[in-house]
């Protein structure tokens, strides 16, 4: 029995060792991070537009609706084209009586010109069939250019997706009846996203003209290097700010237009204490780490902290020295505790 127990308590012995030697553990450290200067935000498409009715009518078929992908090109809403397909055939018939009338006055022409050379008529019959020829001409003109025009306003109502995006807003319902102008869907292209900020502008010259910025997103627990940063050059009067507009890399999955962000502009370098992000471990209004000692016993401890760093760090403002270890990962800390 007592070989058993003590077998019992070796392997408890190691199974522990081997839990501590797997604990993965970060040094309390002195690091120059980048000082920045912190501004909330939102998000917004680079590419965004509202797609209007070119022609009135009835609403007879919606494709799409709010949060469904569509491409360059697709059909997203259609309109009733019993008047517009009424209008071309008007058209139509007016070119051929258009081309009709031409002919005819050609024809006298071509007669009152020989009739003229053998001294039947008059120099003043000879022009009036000209002017009637001319006329008649012009008509012809402006009959197919209305046909033409005709052709066109029908195919507005199919209406077509400028470019892939998502659907935004749905502002039409089937049966519905729109006049030209009134706002049918709006989409914006997710691909292509930035972030607008206000900054006061005594932080102009501290941020710089090119300042460098990283967006964190605090809904998704995530960093986000910018791609390019460009300060308008406008302020407002009223709040004596300028806008900048932070562009984000291509295709960023989770992040749509009006999410809360906040901005981070590098203003300068310093060195101070820091520690990985990913160790901290927070419960209601408790900030604390894991410290790992010599032994590798972990304590819990309690810290007051600073910024977190684009780097994936924190500053850590007080409750652990330069030297000491803290454990990456907290909820298996706590469980080897």
């Amino acid at each position: 029995m007592k070989k058993y127990c003590l077998g019992m308590f070796l392997l408890m012995n190691v199974a522990t060792l081997q839990a501590e030697e797997q604990l993965a553990v970060a040094p309390v450290e002195f690091r120059e991070v980048s000082q920045t200067y912190s501004v909330e935000g939102v998000v917004e498409a680079t590419r965004q537009s509202t797609v209007s009715a070119q022609i009135a009518g009835r609403v007879k078929e919606v494709l799409f609706d709010v949060g469904d992908h569509v491409n360059k090109g697709q059909v997203i809403l259609r309109i009733d084209q019993s008047e517009a397909a009424q209008a071309v055939a008007g058209s139509q018939a007016q070119v051929l009586q258009a081309q009709a009338n031409l002919q005819n006055a050609q024809a006298t022409y071509e007669r009152s010109k020989q009739l003229f050379a053998q001294k039947f008529i008059s120099q003043a019959a000879l022009d009036k069939a000209q002017a009637d020829f001319q006329v008649a001409s012009a008509q012809a003109a402006v009959s197919k250019a209305g046909a033409g025009q005709a052709n066109l306003t029908q195919g507005y109502t199919t209406v077509i997706a400028p470019y892939s995006g998502l659907v935004g807003a749905r502002l039409v319902e089937v049966g519905e009846m729109v006049m030209p102008g009134k706002p049918l869907m709006t989409g914006f292209d997710p691909a292509a996203l930035r972030v607008v900020v206000n900054v006061p502008q005594f932080k102009l010259a501290e941020i710089g003209v090119h300042p460098q910025a990283s967006v964190e997103v605090p809904a998704l627990n995530r960093w986000i290097k910018s791609a390019s940063t460009i300060v308008q050059p406008l302020a407002d009067a009223r709040t004596h700010s300028t806008q900048v507009r932070i562009s984000l890399p291509t295709n960023q999955s989770g992040v749509y237009p009006g999410m809360f962000v906040r901005a981070h502009f590098v203003v300068g370098k310093q060195r101070k204490i820091v520690i990985p992000n990913s160790a901290v471990l927070r419960r209601s209004e408790v900030v604390a780490v894991y410290v790992v000692d010599e032994k590798n016993s972990v304590k819990l401890r309690q810290v007051r902290l600073g910024d977190v760093q684009a780097e994936g760090v924190v500053e850590v403002l007080a409750g652990l020295s330069a030297g000491e270890r803290v454990a990456l990962d907290p909820i298996k800390a706590g469980m080897q505790k």
